[in-house]
């Protein structure tokens, strides 16, 4: 879909006239039914107007292809600007332009993040270079005609409000590659980019083009095949074992028929829920169906592509792995596939910056065949609602035929099922026959009195090569960025009876913290590290979880929980606040593979965890 489509004549003929804003918003309202706001028309007419002045400048071929707005199948992204035409050698090509208005903008230490002045204060955004570059590679990957019709995809940026300064943060080393790329232009720059166009599409007859590229079926290139086969190939972290081939193939199997389907897969941490996903992907690439894999948590997402992405640009990847709120607009059955791990994590309206209501209704009216990977007892949130009677419910209102699968085999913690019966059975989440400890041998379980030693043993296994990273609950405050702790500069985790402190995990590195070499000296959270593993894990245990010995039960002090959107509406629902509670130390204490340490502020809780581990402590 677009929302203006001509030639390079016409196109100058409607600015010229100063109509194109007026033209653009009318095309706009009638193809999506919504109205423009003031500043977005505004927006349009000034872009539009120094995009026609670097048009008529650059003496391309007045048959040259313009599209504004095109939105990108199987998304909700637009590209700004889009122009077609042939080269001197007659080859076919188009070139996408990110107009951004921008005055000013400074990097930042993330790949491909810049940070500027966005609704009403300054946030962090992508750099505009890797927006284009982004889109031009989707187009690449999944555009059938862009291959079999020969068609040259380019990309760059243009910030025509923007004067470049020396030297300029968003040129700088960090994201030179991608600027490499996809060039960047600031407004003195206008005779670069009149060049690149002149040079890519200065002869003309775009309109065929335009038309190849709006009719391209949407399906995986081979490129791409052959790019996330080759991630998988002799990746022994990525081999199916017994149930999770069953697992598998069910999926494939299920995706491959006509009808339209819901696969739910559950299970517990360390069944190999994400080894499956990540196969899933591979194999509906393969079948060259139009798949993405979803997961609602950031640091998950960002993780497991920094895993991936070793025969790869993390750009390429990135396009396949996609937060959980962006279908909202999406058609019914536009996927054939969406592969949902974490799906617990799915999100209802109360969600911050979510436009929709139900992010399982989202996803499963936008694909064929939905598949989640979920755990109950991994909800952590009051609007977490990805469970599996609410993806049966949403399943049965679609008209889609439910298949479920459960995964039982403990491939984490050194397949200790029994030290995860154990803490089922020790935090009160269900009953197991493994009350009194279980088999150690392979899995450490340790409990500290100090938590500094209890850090210090953390950062030992760094230092040996093992993953080691400190987790807590958020039983501390978190000072903000805007009081000066963009990057861990606050020890807002602080015992001072043990004289202990160290920050939260540094918002700069923020979803990676969990494969930065600085994470081991700060503290993560649940939120950091839901879904990931280390060799070891130090757990610290604060006063949002006590324990009563009268009576037997755990309870939780709605003010020593810190999480102010985890117990938002729970103040007089403390059995589902302490529930949360619960589950958020099952996630910490499951994360290790070899061992989990762990200190505990309520020495009631710290007794009542020493007594179930009987003659083991």
């Amino acid at each position: 879909m677009f929302v203006y489509r001509h030639t390079v004549a016409g196109f100058r003929e409607d600015v010229e006239k100063n109509q194109i804003g007026d033209i653009v918003q009318s095309y706009y309202e009638n193809t999506t039914g919504r109205r423009v706001s003031p500043n977005e028309k505004r927006s349009w007419s000034n872009s539009l107007q120094f995009m026609e002045r670097i048009v008529r400048r650059s003496n391309v071929a007045p048959s040259c292809g313009i599209l504004i707005e095109y939105v990108i199948p199987s998304t909700s992204n637009r590209i700004d600007f889009f122009i077609s035409g042939h080269d001197d050698a007659g080859n076919k090509n188009f070139v996408i332009i990110e107009l951004k208005q921008w005055e000013t903008a400074e990097a930042t230490e993330k790949e491909d993040i810049v940070s500027t002045f966005l609704g009403g204060s300054v946030r962090e955004t992508t750099h505009p270079s890797y927006q284009a570059l982004s889109y031009k590679l989707f187009l690449e990957d999944y555009n059938e005609n862009i291959d079999s019709k020969n068609l040259i995809p380019h990309s760059c940026a243009y910030l025509h409000n923007f004067a470049e300064r020396s030297p300029e943060p968003l040129t700088l080393g960090i994201y030179a590659d991608t600027v490499k790329e996809s060039p960047i232009y600031f407004r003195d720059d206008y005779e670069k980019l009149e060049q690149f166009l002149k040079k890519y599409v200065g002869q003309g007859n775009g309109e065929e083009i335009l038309y190849e590229v709006e009719y391209g079926r949407i399906r995986p290139s081979k490129k791409l095949i052959d790019y996330v086969s080759s991630m998988l190939e002799g990746n022994q972290e990525f081999i199916l074992l017994d149930e999770q081939k069953i697992a598998y193939e069910t999926a494939m199997f299920v995706a491959r028929q006509e009808e339209k389907s819901v696969v739910i897969i559950s299970g517990g941490p360390g069944t190999g829920k994400s080894v499956v996903s990540v196969n899933l992907l591979g194999g509906l690439l393969r079948d060259e169906m139009n798949a993405v894999f979803v997961a609602p948590n950031a640091s998950f997402r960002d993780a497991m592509v920094h895993k991936l992405a070793r025969k790869m640009k993390k750009t390429r990847l990135k396009s396949l792995f996609k937060g959980s709120s962006v279908f909202v607009d999406a058609e019914p059955n536009t996927f054939g596939a969406i592969i949902i791990d974490e799906a617990h994590r799915l999100k209802n309206e109360k969600a911050y910056m979510y436009q929709g209501e139900n992010q399982v209704e989202d996803i499963v009216r936008a694909a064929k065949t939905s598949i989640f990977f979920v755990d109950d007892n991994q909800v952590i949130r009051p609007d977490d609602i990805g469970c599996e009677d609410e993806i049966r419910r949403v399943a049965k209102a679609e008209g889609a035929r439910v298949y479920e699968v459960e995964l039982k085999a403990q491939f984490r913690c050194a397949g200790a099922e029994g030290y995860l019966n154990w803490l089922d059975n020790t935090l009160h989440i269900q009953e197991t026959a493994n009350f009194d400890g279980w088999e150690q041998q392979g899995f450490e379980f340790k409990v500290f009195d100090d938590p500094n030693a209890l850090a210090n043993a953390i950062k030992a296994k760094q230092v040996e090569g093992k993953s080691a990273r400190l987790v807590a609950g958020y039983a501390w405050e978190w000072t903000s960025g805007k009081e000066g702790n963009m990057d861990a500069q606050h020890n807002d985790v602080t015992i001072p009876e043990y004289d202990f402190s160290m920050p939260w995990n540094s918002r700069k590195i923020g979803t990676t913290w969990a494969i930065d070499p600085g994470g081991v000296h700060q503290i993560g959270c649940v939120h950091t590290s839901q879904g990931l593993e280390f060799d070891y894990i130090g757990v610290i245990v604060g006063k949002d979880l006590q324990f009563d010995p009268a009576t037997g039960e755990f309870y939780t002090d709605w003010s020593e929980y810190k999480d102010h959107n985890g117990k938002k509406g729970l103040k007089k629902d403390p059995e589902k606040l302490n529930r949360l509670v619960r589950n958020i130390y099952k996630i910490l204490m499951t994360r290790g593979q070899k061992g989990c340490y762990v200190y505990f502020v309520d020495k009631n809780v710290e007794d009542y965890f020493k007594k179930r581990l009987g003659p083991q402590k």
